[in-house]
Parts: C-alpha cells; structure tokens; sequence
C-alpha cells in the first residue's frame, strides 16, 4: 500500500526533504527516506552550523582540514561539497529515472552576497563546478539583484532553487527572470531541457506575523478578526500558485516547452507548523497539488507519513484565498509590508547562522585538537563492558531512529501518553522561530517599570524557570524572577510582602490549566492587584502559559490577562523547559534566549536519529545511567559546578518522574553534600556537571577521589551558562533511553494522582465538618532511621519554607544520616515534591525510607472565595501524601516541627548521634 509520500507524487508533488548533515549519508537515514518517496534535498547554512557544532559528523575531516591553509570559509565549502555530492549521488537514480525532473540536492551561496549579483553569479559557477552533478541546485536568494543573477545562471544553464521569497511580487520577477533565462539559453543554442529551477516559497512564517498583528488587535479590543487567524500563509501560497499556473500553463510557454523547457516549479518552504493550535501537517495538507515540491523538515516528514492525507488542495478554493488577502489589507495588515520585513529577517537569520557556522568551525577544531577521546570524563570501571553491549544493543534495536520517528513500541506496545508526548524532541527549534516576539514582550515589560515577575506554577512550570533564576539572574534593568510552587502560607505571605504589586508581573503556568496550587496562588495575587490597581487594570499585571483549549487558557480570555502563551500539547510538563514554559521566565529575566535554545538545538543535532548510539550525546547517558542502575548502582548522584547548583533540581525531578514506577527506577540524588569516598555504598554512581571558569577547585578534587576509589563517575563539561540549555535536551534525551531500557513508558506518571486524590478527599471532609480528619499513626524518627539498610535511601519531605538556615539544617541532617547509615539522601520541598519525585515515592522499588517534616500555621492566608485557607491545604496535602505512601507500604515518620524550624530539624540530627 503506498504511503502518504507515494500518494502526494501521485498527485504530481515532490516532497523533498529540508535537512543536510554528513550522518544521514553514512548512517543509511538518507538512503532509507529515499526509498520512503522523498526525491530531493534541501540545505542552508542554519542546517550546517547545527550539524558542524552538535555532532562529531565532521570531527574527522575538521582535523584532517585544519592542517591545510585553507581559511574557516572554505574548510566550510570543502565539507558541505563533499555532502552534497554524495546526496546527489544518492538521488541520481531518482534524477534518471524521472529524466531529470527530479532527484535535485541543493547548496547555498554565501547569504552575505543576498545584495550582490556579480557576486552571486560568480560564487554560483564555481559551486555548481565544483559539485560536478547534474542534479545539483544552487539556491540564489530572491533579492533584486537575486533575481538579476536568476536570469544568468538560468542562461548558462545552472540548476537554480530561488529561496526566501514571500511575495507574489517578488515571486512574479522569480518567474519572469526564469523565463528570460530560459530563452537566452534556447536563443544560444543551448538545451533548455538540461535546467531545472524552483521557486521556494516561504510559508508558515507568512502566518506566525500575520497572526501576532492579529492577535495584538484582539489583544487591543478590536473584534471580528478571528477568522483570519491562520490564513494568510495558505492564501498567499494559493494565489501564488494560480500565478504559476498562469505563465506555465499558458500559451506563451508552450514554445519553450516544446524544446524541452521545463516548468519552474513552486517549493512549499518553512511548512512545519509553529502554532501548536494548528495541525501539524496543515502546510503539507493544504498545499498539495501538480507540479510543486513540498520541502518538509523532519518533524514535519515524520508526522505527514504518521497521520497526513493526500489529496489536491493548492488549486482549491481560490477565491476564498484572494478574499482573506484582501480582508487582511481591509484591517490594515498589509501583506507585501509583513513579506518585506520578513525577507529582511530571514536574510539576518541566514548571514547570522552563516558567521555563527565560521565561528562554530573555528571553535570546534580548538576543542578537537585540545581534547582526547570524546569520553575521557568518564570512568565505568567493571560496568564499562555492560555500557558497551547496551549502546550496541541500542544501535541493533535501531532505538534512536525509532524515538525520532514517534515509534511507541520503543517503551510499551500500548501508544497512550507516548505518541502524544513526543514534542519535546524538536520544540527547541519551534521555538527558535518566537525568539524575537519573546524578546519583544520581556523588553516591554522591562521597559514599564517592572520590578518582579512572580512564577505561579508547578513540577515541571516551576523548576526549569527556578534553575533559570539560580544559574543566570535577571539581566540589568529587567525585573525580579520569583518563583512561587507552594500553598505553604508563611512562604506564600513573605513573597506577597516582598513585592510592590503596581510593579509586578505574575505568571501563571499549568499545562493541563486546572493544577491547584497556580490556580489558588493567582486567586490570591488577582486580589492583591486588585486592592493596588482597580479590577479593570489588574489583568494587565498577568500572564498565562498553558495548552491550547485549557481552562487557564479560557481564563486568560475572560479576566484580561495580558498575554496568554499557548503551548504545544504534545510534551508533558517535565520535559516542557525549552518551550514557553522556560523561554517565557527567560525572556522576562532579560536573557538571551536565542544562545539558549541555539545550544539545545546543537545538542538536538547531536542526538539525532542518524547518529550511532555510541556517539550520541543523549543516548549514551541514558545507556549508562540505565546500565549502572539495572546492574545495582541505581543511586544517581548529581554533582555541580558551584554557579549552576539548581540544574539538580529540574534533573531530579526529570529522573524520578519518568523512570520511578512499576517498582523500578533510577533514582536521583541531588545537592547531597559531598562525602569521602567510603561513605558511599556500591549503589552509587556519580555525574559531575562542570561549568567552565567556575570555582570548581574543591568540587574537582572530591570528584576525583570518587573516581580513583572505583566509583563510576561520568563528567560532563559545560563552557559557559548558556550550556544549560544543551543539558536539557541531553537529559531529556537520555532519559527517554533509559526508560526504553527499564522497560517503563518515562511519560506517564500513573502514581501522581494517588496523592492528589487523598488531599482532595480530606478537603471535601474538611467542607463538611470544618476540620481535617486526625493523620494516622506512623513510625517515630529513630524507628525509621532504625530501617536503614544496604541500597535503601532516604527522602525528606519538607512542608516548610526554605530559606538559608533551613536549608543549612536539612543539609547537616542528610550528611548525618549518609555518614551515620551509607545510605542515600534526598530532599524535596512540599508540596513541590508531589509534582516531581511523589511518582518515584509511590511507583519505584520499595527501597525508600520517608521522612515528613510539617509545621503550624499560626499566621495563616486565606483564599478568595474558597471556605479553606492555605494551611489547610498544604495540611491537607501532607496528609494526602503521607496516607499514599501508607497504603503503597511504604516506610514513613512524620515529624511536626516547633516554630524555629532550623533548630526542630537540628535536634533530629543530634539524635542520630
């Protein structure tokens, strides 16, 4: 049965592929897609520098080049010639079979000739030369002195992609400089039916403008603009398309055609989807039709062939498209002004990723030539075979490729909560395309005298920001970033005094939008602003990131919030830090989120479906983090440079959502003080991420006698801050791994609710009667530490707010009781915890000895319009969590702590004495 890909050439369209890198050569990916329908390549210099920068593909031929005098400039062209000969090679066939219609690779000439013809001619006879391929285009931007060389090379008969046009103006002198150039060639005596051309036109980013002017008017009070949102790209190709059937389908091309001449064909370009409220094949699906080629990004390809429907569509409707046009230049949005701006950005985009590929290249042949072997961080000891079988393990299961193309069966042959989970593999690059409206927003509320931005989420909305706020700071000028992921009154009531409210932003995150603590913490601020500005002016003050179609989502609409970030749905909350729900806290924090997401795009590349799973990044820790714990070391002690402490708080909770449950797990260990090498036990392995330029003088030291000792340690270096954002991919990545190798699905969490649905039990007992019922008996703290034994650890569970001294007293209380007992410790803050590691609490092995730590609230908060209070409801979640771990037979104390909490815990530490 053919396939979607099979079933758009059926209908007369190509679909070619929109990514180059040297792995999807030698790692057969290429070959494979070919076989699946795909007929061409496409290739620019963002493509590249991802590639270069992320992956080991060309570290070989880097080193090799960089004992020759060529400069970074042409080292480049030496490596992306090479690649695109050999694509072309693998297309050939295609080529000849459809007699030199199709089967093209495509390369770039320098985005900084985009204003220079001369230039571009010149640059474009030498590539075309040099590549020696018949089915090789050269992409020649659609500038004005793009098109002047257009009409040339087409005349010397040099296969030509024209890219970045938007236009239907600029797509006519396209059209017009090809005919011309045909007819010069033919004029000459030349074979007009030896050139081929296409006219790439730029789609989803024509609708990510035309929808923020929009949504600004909606924003602004203007009505009856809806049913423009998400048209203006489709219109525009539509009417674009009706151009080209008018000059190729005419009689004033037939003579050139009865030579041989062939049509130049309209590109589909930029068609992966950027809102999450739209399909994500809408720019394949409503774009098909004859004589077109669609070039999909991998994402984009993956998804068509998943669930995409063929059929013709782009000669459909026509009329309706002219109409939207000419509404939208009604309401004043005209589009040949958006398409201006945007060819002036893309052209940015291109030279800017052009010098930052020469830059790449020049700072990865430093670090190649500095470095040894790519793990010589890493020391398994004994484990290091067992790693190694797992990796190869890994590449004969053909796991990696399997992941990137959404293949559930890779965890569990049910697809639930799996197929639909799966966006966090590329939203770093969706979100690369809101850079610049993210940086737009956070700069505006800067510029308004923004003082504080408060966070009101959970889990996975609240921890990534929190390793933001830690590790970076807000840039100069840009407000306070605070974090607020508790219903414990006294912190809640100390973050409400510390903020002048006239000058504060609230963030309000929750991707399902019906979580209870963001949902009770913006009650309370909503009347707090509301007593400071009025109720009309308050919605102003906050802001919403949740799932399209979300209660909050509603909410946002209804109470005036001042923008509502709509995420894509398919990625769960802890694997969310690289969509709005971290880029959002990152833009009000001032940072530079375009480095951010640029380093986890690199680290995408580095982990991507063509790379062996020995030399992926991602796979490989999650291969040895799985390794170490199936064979007993399944204790993972996270160890930091100084300045990025915090990272072990989003990785904690990554590790121990996605892999505690149906009694396995690996569990992580997270800010434990460092101990000397014989106070750990033979369950622990160690990851050591350090951060260039740090003090990292006695972390080194501690970490190496962890090393020397036979513990297995794995270091990972990070240049800069900004490296963060690589790690959260890797990690993401590698436990995705290394829930395939435990055999558990690491996006679910099926224990979660237990908690929850006590806590919400109790607090219907507590309308009903007025009082919580009276917590169950369970172990004193001497009898629980009494249970400690080899492999077993400890988890502190702390109802309290943290602050210096308590967590100088928590600290001291885990290295008590590790030296007192070997054992493992970790600590969580509630009811934070019960978003992150309650799942592994609940679902992993029955190996955890559970202290709670709760205390009074004598200065309790109330909650507008609820009959409850705060501390009734973090009362109401202690107790909830603590009757769940019960009925999980698990082994509890609790320990209600006095007034000064420091010394409550103190005492506690004394007593293991």
């Amino acid at each position: 049965m053919a396939n979607s890909i099979q079933k758009l050439q059926s209908l007369g369209q190509s679909v070619w592929y929109d990514n180059m890198r040297r792995g999807l050569i030698t790692s057969g990916e290429l070959q494979r897609l070919i076989d699946l329908g795909v007929s061409g390549l496409t290739s620019n210099p963002m493509i590249f520098e991802k590639a270069i920068a992320g992956s080991n593909d060309y570290d070989e031929a880097l080193l090799e080049l960089a004992g020759s005098d060529a400069s970074t400039e042409e080292i480049y062209e030496a490596l992306v010639i090479e690649d695109i000969r050999a694509a072309a090679d693998l297309l050939r066939p295609v080529f000849d079979r459809t007699g030199g219609a199709d089967g093209f690779a495509s390369l770039e000439v320098s985005p900084h000739l985009a204003h220079d013809a001369d230039g571009t001619i010149n640059a474009a006879r030498r590539l075309f030369a040099a590549l020696d391929r018949p089915n090789v285009m050269i992409k020649v931007p659609g500038t004005p002195e793009g098109v002047t060389a257009v009409r040339q090379l087409i005349g010397e008969g040099i296969n030509v992609n024209v890219t970045l046009i938007f236009s239907l103006d600029a797509y006519r002198q396209v059209r017009e400089a090809y005919l011309a150039g045909l007819d010069e060639l033919a004029r000459s005596g030349g074979d007009v039916s030896k050139v081929s051309s296409v006219a790439s036109f730029f789609v989803s980013r024509v609708d990510t403008a035309v929808d923020d002017l929009l949504e600004g008017r909606l924003r602004s009070g203007t009505g009856g603009l809806e049913g423009l949102l998400g048209r203006a790209a489709v219109a525009n190709a539509k009417v674009a398309y009706r151009d080209f059937q008018e000059t190729f389908y005419s009689d004033e091309f037939a003579a050139l055609s009865s030579k041989g001449g062939r049509v130049q064909r309209p590109l589909w370009a930029s068609t992966g989807t950027k809102n999450p409220e739209y399909s994500d094949v809408l720019y394949v699906e409503s774009l098909a039709g004859k004589d077109t080629v669609n070039t999909m990004p991998e994402a984009t390809l993956t998804a068509f062939l998943d669930h995409g429907r063929a059929a013709e569509a782009i000669s459909t409707e026509v009329s309706e498209a002219e109409s939207a046009l000419r509404r939208l230049d009604e309401v004043g949005i005209g589009l040949e002004q958006v398409t201006t701006k945007l060819l002036g950005d893309g052209l940015r985009a291109f030279a800017d990723s052009y010098d930052k590929l020469l830059a790449n290249i020049q700072e990865k042949l430093g670090r190649l030539q500095a470095q040894g072997h790519k793990h010589s961080g890493v020391s398994l000891g004994d484990h290091e075979p067992e790693v190694e079988a797992t990796l190869s393990d890994l590449q004969d299961g053909d796991v990696v490729a399997r992941i990137w193309r959404g293949d559930h069966t890779v965890w569990k042959p049910d697809p639930t909560e799996i197929v639909d989970r799966l966006g966090w593999l590329t939203v770093a690059e969706t979100m690369c395309e809101r850079v610049e409206d993210l940086t737009a927003f956070g700069q505006a509320v800067r510029d308004e005298g923004t003082r504080s931005a408060v966070v009101l989420g959970m889990g996975g909305s609240s921890l990534g920001p929190e390793v933001l706020r830690q590790s970076f700071g807000s840039a100069p000028g840009y407000p306070e970033l605070i974090v607020l992921d508790t219903t414990v009154p006294r912190w809640v009531r100390d973050v409400t005094q510390s903020i002048d409210p006239t000058h504060t932003v609230f963030l309000v995150s929750s991707k399902s939008g019906g979580t209870i603590e963001p949902n009770v913490l913006y009650k309370h601020f909503r009347a707090v602003v509301e007593d400071a500005v009025g109720r009309e002016a308050a919605g102003r003050h906050f802001i919403a990131v949740s799932d399209p179609d979300t209660s909050l989502a509603d909410l946002a609409g209804r109470e005036g919030f001042r923008r509502a970030f709509k995420n894509t749905p398919d990625l769960g909350g802890r694997y969310s830090v690289l969509s709005y729900f971290g880029m959002v806290p990152a833009a009000l924090m001032g940072l530079d989120i375009a480095t951010l997401l640029d380093r986890a795009d690199c680290m995408r590349e580095g982990c991507a479906s063509c790379v062996a799973a020995h030399d992926n990044p991602g796979a490989w820790l999650g291969a040895a983090m799985a390794t170490l714990a199936l064979k007993g070391r399944d204790k993972l002690t996270l160890v930091t440079s100084p300045a990025i402490g915090s990272f072990g708080l989003w990785v904690e909770q990554l590790i121990a959502e996605s892999t505690g449950k149906e009694g396995k797990a690996i569990v992580p260990v997270a800010g434990e003080p460092l101990l000397l090498p014989d106070a750990y036990g033979d369950d622990r392995s160690f990851v050591y991420l350090r951060l260039g330029g740090d003090d990292n003088a006695e972390t080194d030291a501690s970490v190496e006698e962890l090393r020397s000792s036979g513990h297995p340690v794995i270091r990972l270096d990070l240049r800069d801050r900004y490296d963060i954002g690589a790690e959260f991919y890797r990690w993401e990545f590698a436990t995705a791994v290394a829930g395939s190798l435990l055999q558990i699905n690491p996006f679910d969490q099926p224990n979660v609710q237990a908690a929850k649905d006590v806590a919400e039990s109790l607090m219907e007992e507590y309308g009903r009667s007025g009082d919580l019922p009276a917590p169950g008996e369970t172990s004193s703290w001497q009898e629980l530490v009494s249970k400690a034994t080899p492999g077993s650890y400890m988890a502190i569970m702390a109802y309290v707010q943290p602050d210096a001294d308590t967590d100088s007293a928590l600290q001291a209380l885990r290295r008590g009781v590790s030296e007192r007992y070997g054992i493992a410790t970790t600590l969580g803050y509630g009811p934070r915890f019960l978003h992150s590691t309650g799942q592994l609490h609940k679902g992993g092995p029955g190996t955890g000895l559970f202290l709670q730590l709760t205390i009074g609230h004598p200065n309790d908060v109330p909650i507008p319009g609820e009959a409850y209070t705060f501390g009734v409801l973090a009362d109401a979640q202690a107790q909830g969590d603590l009757d769940a771990l019960r009925t999980a037979g698990r082994r509890v104390a609790q320990v209600e702590l006095d007034s000064d909490v420091p010394a409550s815990i103190a005492r506690l530490t004394a007593e293991l004495v």
